[in-house]
């Protein structure tokens, strides 16, 4: 793609957008200063790209049939085998769909990415196939992963093998229903405002957003840089803990990372949690959409907790409740940035940008009427926000963010853990086609008050099956101290432990 430099109506209306007039003298003016760069930038063209590695052979992917993907769950399956010995020898894994596999499509659940296929792997990816894993496939997810719920994908809605005709819990819903169907044995999820907990516990199994950094994001679409993490999932704490040892370090690329510790996470998870101090968040209950039986499941889980030795107390954190809202300034105009600005691939931050998903999502703008509303009003609210108040809101969040980290820190400083549930509310039904557009925003956004907190402030945070409420399961949320990661698997192993017998 050589490079030109612009005409001058191109220079007069690019004046017009930027507020500089830009006469016909003045726009040759511009032409001649610029002149010496146009060979400068056409050898950045020419040099070779630094795409990501690719390691192991594959023979791409192929679209289920309807009938072996049940929960339409799969977006993809392929057969990449790792390396023939190491702790993920003979485990089978789920990929969710907006991480890059080499020669494999990637939709991120958007109809705009059809047939579009990386060339590169994701960090994760060759750590895990380093580890010996079996990757089987690429499970689907809501429409760019902007979505709680199962209303959204391009491949049609996702279904709870727990409760059919209900979401398996958004965004990574395929990763969820794989795994609470036993079609895999571990699965890859990614969280910006609860996408790894919401579908733990909705789908009763176990999920942790590591804590922010710990687990490289390089080669996986993203919402907005400062809030996005991707993490493991499987059907028990344990699993969790193999595959978080396998995926988790710096990669020394992606910029989201600084300062990161790492721990041996399958040890100890024997260890119980006598002694621990774990304070039971007091503004995480109650919220007008919580539901008696999850609210009750939980406190009945933290007498079991007590009884086991841990010290529990009741802890008020108010700025909990504000936590959903500086999410909100953030999570939408940063994508709309990401997506408008970006072109998928983030901005003002160092990484590995992959060109071909910039050229995919080149055509975003003519189709964007293919977006479900939760992105419309969400890419409308991050425009509104962004031309109308010159990002003020996404700027101030951004600073409320620290003292909403300082506020949990404060109630971590004599606590090792913080505990409440992790959605207010168990699974909900899936709308129909034609459901009205209240009813989908609903159904995708009202179960992220206390999850949605914790990608900003970046504190690890796990969800754990802790009994049902109406039949359903309810999940039960742990969060520790910055790359305590181990000691919140600790807690939630004997919880899982307790809760099994």
């Amino acid at each position: 793609m050589a490079f030109h430099l612009p005409n001058k109506d191109r220079l007069r209306y690019l004046g017009e957008e930027l507020g500089i007039d830009v006469d016909a003298d003045y726009a040759q003016t511009v032409l001649d200063m610029l002149a010496p760069l146009v060979p400068e930038f056409r050898t950045v063209d020419r040099l070779p790209d630094q795409t990501l590695p690719v390691r192991y052979p594959r023979a791409g992917g192929t679209r289920p049939e309807a009938k072996d993907n049940p929960w339409g769950a799969w977006s993809v399956r392929c057969d990449i085998r790792g390396a023939a010995e190491g702790p993920l020898a003979g485990k089978t894994v789920a990929i969710k769909d907006n991480v890059q596999i080499a020669g494999v499509r990637m939709m991120n659940g958007a109809s705009l990415l059809e047939g579009y296929a990386p060339e590169g792997d994701a960090t994760l990816v060759t750590r895990i196939l380093d580890a010996g894993g079996h990757i089987v496939g690429k499970s689907a997810c809501e429409y760019f992963s902007f979505s709680g719920g199962s209303a959204t994908s391009a491949g049609g809605p996702v279904n709870s093998p727990r409760n059919p005709g209900h979401t398996p819990g958004g965004s990574t819903t395929g990763s969820a229903a794989l795994l609470a169907a036993g079609e895999v044995d571990l699965a890859i999820g990614a969280d910006q405002a609860g996408s790894i907990r919401i579908p733990a516990s909705f789908s009763g199994i176990v999920g942790l957003k590591p804590t922010y950094g710990l687990v490289p994001y390089t080669g996986v679409m993203g919402l907005d840089h400062s809030i996005d993490h991707v993490g493991p999932m499987a059907r028990d704490v344990a699993g969790v803990a193999l595959l978080l040892e396998a995926i988790a370090g710096e990669d020394g690329i992606d910029g989201r990372q600084r300062g990161v510790r790492v721990e041996r996470y399958t040890q100890g998870l024997d260890r119980g949690v006598k002694g621990l101090r774990i304070g039971v968040v007091k503004e995480s209950f109650g919220w007008p959409e919580s539901h008696p039986g999850t609210d009750s499941a939980v406190r009945a889980a933290v007498e079991a907790l007590r009884a086991a030795g841990a010290v529990v107390d009741e802890v008020s954190v108010p700025w909990h409740r504000h936590g959903f809202a500086i999410w909100s300034a953030i999570a939408n105009e940063g994508t709309y940035h990401t997506l408008y600005g970006g072109q998928g691939a983030g901005h003002l931050t160092t990484g590995a940008y992959p060109l071909s998903l910039m050229t995919a999502l080149g055509g975003l703008r003519a189709r964007a009427n293919e977006m479900p509303h939760t992105l419309k009003i969400g890419m409308l609210l991050g425009a509104y926000l962004h031309q109308q108040y010159q990002g003020r809101f996404y700027a101030k969040a951004q600073n409320l963010r620290r003292r909403l980290r300082a506020a949990y820190d404060e109630a971590l400083a004599g606590r090792e853990l913080l505990l409440m549930p992790t959605t207010p509310f168990p699974t909900l039904p899936i709308p129909s086609d034609d459901a009205p557009v209240a009813e989908v925003i609903q159904h995708s956004w009202t179960m992220l008050a206390n999850t949605s907190p914790f990608d900003l402030t970046g504190h690890p945070a796990v969800s754990v099956p802790c009994g049902e409420a109406d039949g359903k399961p309810v999940g039960l949320m742990l969060i520790g101290r910055h790359f305590d990661d181990a000691l919140v698997l600790r807690a939630a192993a004997d919880h899982e432990r307790r809760h099994a017998g």
